[in-house]
């Protein structure tokens, strides 16, 4: 008989959790990221999710996961799907304000710079469907 291994979320609701080396975590959010500035949101979005999956770190889930919603959008921006969009965008804004306190093992990701760009296209201030540029290092 096969355990599942699961995280309990900030919601109370169990979450999946497949373990993964944090080596092979920040090399994952590291393809993702270069594969998001190339253009490739949707593969940006897959590559990132095993690390969201395999840390039991509630502040680093949150800040992956707000990474690939922030892919997920541009997505939908692509497909020319606004609500998808907003949608995207409002739960990646939540997830990198719940994850601030945290940290991505091995990386810099400018949250700060990235929140604000979150707002500035839910306010309309920026149009919508314009990617969002990502900025972020390696340590």
């Amino acid at each position: 008989m096969t355990v599942r291994q699961v995280v309990v979320g900030e919601d109370g609701r169990a979450k999946a959790y497949r373990p993964l080396p944090e080596g092979d975590r920040v090399a994952a959010v590291v393809a993702g990221l270069e594969a998001y500035g190339a253009g490739d949101f949707f593969e940006a979005h897959e590559l990132m999710e095993p690390a969201w999956m395999g840390t039991a770190d509630l502040a680093e889930r949150n800040l992956i996961q707000g990474l690939i919603k922030v892919a997920a959008a541009d997505v939908h921006g692509v497909r020319g799907n606004p609500a998808g969009i907003r949608r995207n965008l409002e739960g990646a804004r939540d997830r990198l304000r719940s994850g601030a306190g945290g940290a991505i093992t091995g990386l810099d990701v400018d949250i700060e710079s990235l929140l604000a760009a979150i707002e500035a296209r839910l306010s309309g201030a920026t149009e919508l469907g314009t990617p969002i540029e990502i900025g972020w290092r390696k340590r």
